[in-house]
């Protein structure tokens, strides 16, 4: 029976009456796990990043030899940097080298390997190797150390989830299907640490009552007690006191790297959430929209943009480029959101664009970041992509290099952009989704406004003051704009010595703007460097640097960000797109022959051991579509069943012996080998699934729309007359008397047809509505009782007061 971890394959020469299947020239047994025996945790969380070191042990319960692939899927904001596998005869070390030197080569079993390229229900990056042959009864333990940023809950609390590889609680399906105790021991223990101290820690498990081991409550330990949850991941939440808007731990750097390097000097991690209220909907809001269209958005979405820029608050700035045809946007610049400059805008798009060839959005993009940010205003930008561009690493670096200054939505309309669409969403913070029909599309992005209408604390600065001879650099820069439901982990590193060491404390302020308002908030922080030296700030720091210093060599900035990438990466253990993992395996045998006392040298050969990316199923609704990419001098990926692979998961695996295999491989598409940057597994693309529209329906709430005016409110015409299918005549003759302005009538009018109960057109018109009933209670509170109670008359429709705020 199958379940949600890597199998274990048999060796097999039978024929397919043995329930065995064949597929192209390989021929597969089914698949089942090497079982996990135990698994002893250990993790550090400082703050909003997390060092976890484990060691798990699995036995091969079968009774023949199988040859092991361990897999260890890895998480959008993970980063391994050790592993080791240990049985009686072998160790296998996974080590990383610069990959254009290519010291050390594999020898063999790359077909081990090769299948996991194909398709797996589970889009993502994981970690591959091929760990050799282990016998009947014998056990194999498997040492891996990752670092890890963690999420931020809306409490402020710091969420850590322990990966399927370490908590496979699925084998309890497979391996003891008639027990509910799970088929391995898990022993978990958690040092948390916050300068602000750790207030409580809540899971989904029984654990250990909290152990403070500081005074001051800035440390504290604890354990899992008794059974972890049978058929749920492991859960941790950690609260911290006094959950402010700014937080700053000072981790020490390594003894024994040089001063000045970026491992060897301490590291502040810098948490920034201000606390950012809820908006009224429909309300004036600042923000500045930018919305970057191509040939095809603009020929099969004309809708989709007229209600996108419709349902804009007042307050805001808003800009059109299209292209494909120019780089050029509507305006020279953002401009303000009237009804004036929004019917110019509409009258000024083109049907198509000028061409069907390569398009233009790097030099869109420069001429985007080239104009000034109106004060006081985010910038997003709306970027639709219907292809892949050829100079897609220039415009990921483009993007990348003005990352604090916006945030991306993304929308991609085929497989080959999806890579690069999830590349741009992730350098910026923003979304990803993939529209997969024409149908939705007006209802996906009009989902992707409603989000990116959250608010923003602006103008975010940050200032220093240090004793005399330090100074902090803050890798990666400040974000010029913080989104509420969203927080920043910075990396500043300290550097230098300080000339008066009686000075215990550095003070850090942080200035922002929210609603117009100036806030400061400021923190002590003490320069004592704290931690217990596993350095995952530093780690994480790396990780981050090694992605903008890839995206500047892509750019064509040089040799310089190469090697610093490559000695950063093998002094670091963390990997990046210039070097590569290699697995050295060493013989555990002591080997005596005949003659004068002599002992041969353990045997060492190179293995097998590489990041892979799966790229899921796309008939699954939880993923996307999207291709493999995978390194240069990788061979192509073999054909394997859809049916087994798409289970694969993680966890050890045993290989299969394969019967008449063949050695011939194809060449990897172009599209595959030359796209390597990017990580499609950063971000789950949304594809929201909408109830059925009919046609008839959309047109009516298209109608409407068109028919609004950019403040919410509509005007008594022929034109809203038809749309509500009543007669103009009788509408004016049943407003009521108290009614001063027509407009009103007609507002509530619209609202409460908005609101027939055989209709729903919540996911078009939520944020025309919410402009509307914005602008109804600014002009004629007094008067909407009566104009709805006539409404509901006029309409036949029994709309509640509610939907007025009233």
């Amino acid at each position: 029976m199958w379940h949600q971890s890597f199998g274990l394959l048999g060796k097999s020469y039978t024929h397919d009456t043995t329930g065995s299947f064949l597929l192209g020239k390989w021929l597969y047994m089914p698949l089942c796990s090497v079982p996990l025996c135990s698994a002893v945790v250990d993790v550090a969380i400082q703050d909003y990043v997390a060092d976890v070191a484990s060691e798990l042990t699995y036995q091969n319960k079968s009774p023949i030899s199988t040859e092991v692939l361990f897999v260890f899927p890895l998480g959008p904001q993970m980063s391994m940097y050790s592993f080791q596998a240990c049985s009686e005869d072998a160790k296998v070390q996974a080590m990383l080298q610069d990959e254009a030197q290519q010291l050390h080569e594999a020898t063999g079993s790359w077909e081990n390997l090769e299948y996991l390229q194909d398709q797996s229900r589970y889009p993502g990056k994981v970690f591959a190797c091929f760990l050799g042959t282990l016998s009947p009864g014998r056990e194999l333990v498997v040492t891996l150390r990752y670092v890890q940023e963690l999420s931020r809950e809306p409490d402020g609390a710091a969420r850590f989830v322990l990966p399927h590889t370490l908590h496979p609680y699925t084998q309890l399906y497979a391996w003891n299907c008639h027990s509910n105790h799970l088929p391995y021991s898990l022993l978990l223990t958690a040092s948390l640490q916050s300068p602000r101290g750790v207030a409580n820690v809540q899971a989904n498990c029984s654990l250990t009552p909290l152990i403070y081991t500081a005074q001051d409550h800035s440390t504290a330990q604890v354990s899992l007690a008794g059974s972890p949850p049978g058929q749920h991941d492991l859960e941790l939440l950690v609260y911290f006191g006094n959950p402010s808007a700014v937080s700053a731990v000072v981790e020490k750097g390594n003894p024994e790297a040089p001063p000045g390097s970026l491992l060897g000097d301490p590291m502040v991690l810098v948490t920034l959430a201000p606390s950012i209220p809820e908006p009224v909907p429909g309300q004036r809001q600042s923000g500045e929209f930018i919305f970057l269209l191509d040939t095809t958005f603009l020929e099969h979405a004309q809708d989709s943009l007229l209600f996108l820029l419709k349902s804009l608050p007042l307050g805001c700035y808003f800009n059109i480029y299209c292209y494909e045809a120019a780089s050029v946007g509507i305006y020279p610049q953002s401009v303000e959101y009237t009804q004036d400059n929004l019917t110019n805008a509409l009258w000024r798009i083109p049907s198509t664009g000028s061409s069907l060839g390569d398009t233009n959005l790097l030099e869109t993009l420069r001429s985007v970041y080239s104009t000034p940010r109106p004060r006081g205003h985010a910038r997003q930008l709306f970027i639709f992509m219907t292809g892949l561009p050829s100079d897609k690493e220039a415009i990921a670096a483009e993007v990348c290099h003005h990352r604090n200054s916006h945030r991306c939505f993304s929308f991609c309309f085929s497989e080959d952009s999806a890579a690069l669409a999830v590349a741009l969403a992730r350098e910026t913070g923003g979304e990803v989704t993939y529209v997969s029909s024409n149908n939705s599309m007006t209802a996906v992005v009009l989902q992707c406004l409603k989000r990116a209408l959250k608010p923003a604390a602006e103008v975010v600065s940050l200032s220093w003051t240090l004793p005399r001879g330090l100074e902090v650099e803050v890798l990666g820069g400040t974000p010029q704009s913080i989104f509420q439901g969203q927080h920043s982990l910075l990396y500043a590193q300290i550097h230098g010595q300080a000339q008066d060491t009686t000075v215990a404390k550095g003070v850090m302020t942080l200035q922002c703007s929210l609603e117009g308002e100036d806030v400061t908030h400021t923190i002590e922080f003490p320069l004592c460097s704290q931690g217990d030296g596993r350095l995952a700030g530093h780690r994480l720091a790396v990780r981050s640097l090694l992605q903008r210093l890839f995206l500047e060599a892509a750019s064509g900035s040089g040799d310089e960000p190469r090697h610093r990438a490559v000695e950063i990466s093998l002094a670091s253990g963390i990997i990046c797109p210039f070097t590569s993992y290699v697995g050295i395996r060493t013989s555990q045998r002591v080997t005596w022959y005949r003659g004068p006392l002599a002992l041969l040298a353990p045997c060492q050969s190179h293995i097998p051991c590489q990041l892979v990316e799966l790229p899921g199923s796309c008939k699954d609704s939880s993923c996307y579509p999207v291709t493999i990419w995978v390194p240069p001098g990788w061979l192509t990926a073999v054909r394997e069943s859809w049916r087994v692979l798409r289970r694969l998961t993680c966890g050890i695996a045993a290989l299969p012996n394969r019967g008449a295999c063949s050695k011939e491989h194809k060449p990897l598409p172009p599209s595959i080998s030359s796209l390597k940057y990017v990580d499609p597994t950063a971000y789950v693309l949304r594809s929201p699934i909408f109830g059925p529209w009919s046609t008839e329906a959309f047109a009516e709430c298209q109608k409407l729309a068109a028919l609004q005016s950019e403040d919410g409110s509509w005007a008594l015409s022929s034109g809203l007359a038809s749309v509500l299918e009543v007669d103009e005549a009788e509408i004016k003759r049943k407003m009521p008397g108290e009614v001063m302005e027509p407009s009103i009538w007609a507002t509530v009018l619209a609202v409460t047809w908005l609101h027939r109960p055989d209709k729903c057109y919540q996911d078009y018109c939520e944020l025309l509505e919410a402009k509307a009933v914005t602008w109804l209670c600014s002009q004629a509170v007094s008067q909407l009782d009566k104009c709805l109670e006539a409404a509901n008359n006029l309409l036949g429709s029994s709309v509640k007061p509610n939907i007025f705020r009233l």
